[in-house]
């Protein structure tokens, strides 16, 4: 199947043209990073303007790199949800459009869904694995046995980690997204002996807290006589990527071997971070487990991702009315499982 697929779930505005669910003949992001920096985080009703104003000419642009023309397209996926609802229906509404107007079958993806399944973009991860989705907006563990069959296994009770990582980079003054900007500083390795709190690190479940770290951080620096210098604050970046990630992994792969299972498929914008990446496969590897990551233009919002899960549900009959809503809450596990 020749599927167009649109991601417009937060600020990112995304069109790919993907050929049987696995072929990415184009990919294409419009970043919002710049409109968004100086509020220090994303403004919703921006962000929905954006998406208005990029869509029509990105889906041109896209069918034009991958050198489609509309009439040869058997099929449009978009992300239904979950985001901000505002940005969704932006992407969900001209996605409903264009499959009437070509008169073929649309359907909505999950958000999340799209994040773990990317990976069989790039190489076929056999099922059943463990997939960890770590965002901005999300940070959960699943079983996964299939397309469609997803077990909630743990989740963040708070702040997703992203999340975490840019409000900890507001904290500092780093700008925004923060993320990479932690990253980039922790890699010098030097903490200056900074220990913050690993919270639920020690319960028996496999949930997260990231609040408490955020607050660890805060209390730090109001603690500080003086505005910590260039080489303070990357130490202080380094101590809370350590301990984000030292969370993260030890709950990864603790899951991994509750579950009996050898394969981690690690998903979403997190999954660029040097430090997870590193930490958690060689941990993994020490385990007899295998830690997967996408590329990292697979790991960022993208339209590309939701093809998998599109193409397998429109190919064996499912499809979306034209009636269907976008949703800013949508449990993974509720997916035509």
């Amino acid at each position: 199947m020749l599927l167009l697929a649109l991601e417009s779930s937060c600020d990112e505005t995304s069109v790919a043209v993907v050929r049987n669910g696995a072929e990415v003949l184009s990919n294409l992001i419009s970043s919002q990073v710049d409109l968004h920096a100086v509020y220090g985080g994303v403004v919703p009703e921006l962000a929905s303007r954006r998406h208005l104003e990029v869509i029509n000419p990105l889906v041109a642009q896209a069918l034009a790199d991958a050198g489609v023309k509309p009439g040869q397209l058997e099929g449009v996926a978009a992300t239904r949800g979950p985001g901000l609802i505002g940005a969704l229906l932006v992407g969900l509404s001209f996605a409903k459009a264009y499959a009437y107007a070509l008169g073929v079958p649309m359907i909505g993806v999950h958000h999340i869904e799209g994040h773990i399944l990317a990976i069989q973009l790039e190489r076929q991860v056999e099922f059943p694995f463990l997939a960890a989705a770590v965002s901005g907006g999300h940070t959960h563990l699943f079983r996964v046995d299939g397309i469609g069959r997803y077990r909630l296994l743990g989740r963040t009770v708070d702040d997703a980690a992203g999340e975490a990582f840019d409000k900890v980079a507001k904290m500092l003054g780093l700008g925004y997204p923060g993320g990479p900007i932690i990253d980039r500083l922790a890699k010098s390795g030097d903490d200056g002996g900074i220990v913050f709190p690993r919270p639920l690190l020690k319960k028996d479940n496999f949930d997260f807290s990231f609040s408490g770290m955020k607050t660890a951080v805060l209390n730090y620096l109001h603690g500080l006589e003086n505005r910590p210098d260039d080489q303070h604050i990357a130490q202080v970046a380094c101590a809370f990527q350590t301990a984000v990630v030292d969370v993260l992994t030890r709950k990864i792969i603790r899951a991994a071997r509750a579950e009996g299972l050898c394969r981690i498929v690690v998903a979403g914008g997190v999954a660029c971070n040097s430090g997870l990446r590193a930490t958690l496969t060689r941990l993994a590897a020490e385990k007899g487990l295998e830690a997967i990551f996408p590329s990292p233009g697979l790991c960022a919002d993208n339209a590309a991702m939701l093809a998998v899960a599109g193409d397998y549900y429109l190919s064996r009959g499912q499809r979306s009315g034209l009636d269907l809503n976008a949703v800013s809450s949508w449990p993974l596990e509720q997916v035509r499982g």
